[in-house]
């Protein structure tokens, strides 16, 4: 951890800078506004920027990242990763005063070595939420999004308690739970957590062909719902976590070809161990 001699900042006292406004950054803008002594945003979108200072989701918003960035505390890049990594790349010849950086990205990794390249006057952390919608954009966002979720925190060697400390109040303010943890580790949890549903539900609908779907109840719907994510973003996520989630389909497709063998073999006793092993693990999940 960096030794930092400057006076800790609180969120009360914080100007925000939060940069796009879609899902996350919107969600983020309206559960801090209230928080902080100013929330400004940058989107490239006129729309989204009349409809955040139309409904004061933001007490400024600029298609200008420069003018959002002037004056600001702590800049909060809420974009989609590979994004967030170019921004990481701009962001030293867009603002001169020193700043905490923090990110929400999906992939820890490769986003946490593009923070450690900053120049010392910034304080970078990283940061997932465990929060979201298969549906994306402002006009979906919601200050109650990171309520009760689990809100990842990938502090460098080079971040300050300083930086530490404003990212956890963050967090709290959110009505988020923090969760600290490395960003090589992360993205090893989030492959089999996050990343895999979303596959599995993309196969899972590919696979119910023709009028299979005419008989869809609430299980295939729920099971599914993943797949509606916007497959832009998921590229982006799944392709800086690739190794990880290739060895999560691996394991995936071992208990799967379990499945099908004790199934082809008509192994009812061992297909309700594996079953009821299955229902007792995720039940312990949810209490």
């Amino acid at each position: 951890m960096k030794t930092d001699h400057t006076p800790p900042l609180f969120l009360t006292d914080a100007r925000i800078a939060i940069l796009g406004l879609g899902l996350m950054g919107g969600s983020l803008a309206m559960a801090l506004k209230s928080h902080c002594r100013s929330c400004y945003a940058y989107d490239p979108d006129p729309d989204m920027i009349a409809l955040a200072l139309g409904r004061k989701i933001v007490d400024h918003a600029s298609e200008n990242p420069v003018e959002i960035l002037a004056d600001v505390d702590i800049v909060i890049l809420a974009a989609p990763v590979l994004a967030i990594i170019d921004w990481i790349e701009r962001i030293p010849d867009l603002m001169s005063k020193s700043a905490i950086i923090m990110d929400l990205g999906s992939t820890k990794e490769q986003i946490c070595r593009a923070l450690e390249t900053l120049p010392p006057r910034f304080d970078p952390i990283g940061g997932h939420p465990m929060a979201g919608k298969e549906k994306s954009g402002l006009e979906h966002a919601e200050d109650s999004l990171y309520r009760g979720a689990t809100f990842a925190l990938s502090p460098l060697p080079r971040t300050s308690s300083r930086a530490r400390a404003l990212a956890l109040e963050i967090v709290q303010a959110v009505g988020a739970i923090e969760f600290w943890i490395d960003p090589v580790l992360h993205d090893r949890y989030v492959a089999a957590t996050s990343h895999m549903p979303y596959l599995i539900s993309s196969a899972l609908t590919l696979a119910a062909t023709g009028d299979a779907t005419a008989l869809s109840g609430p299980g295939f719907l729920s099971s599914t719902r993943l797949a509606a994510s916007s497959p832009s973003l998921m590229i982006e996520i799944l392709s800086t976590n690739q190794a990880n989630i290739l060895g999560s389909i691996a394991r995936f497709r071992t208990q799967l070809d379990l499945l099908e063998d004790l199934l082809r073999e008509n192994n009812t006793d061992d297909l309700k161990a594996m079953l009821n092993s299955s229902a007792a693990h995720i039940n312990s999940l949810h209490g």
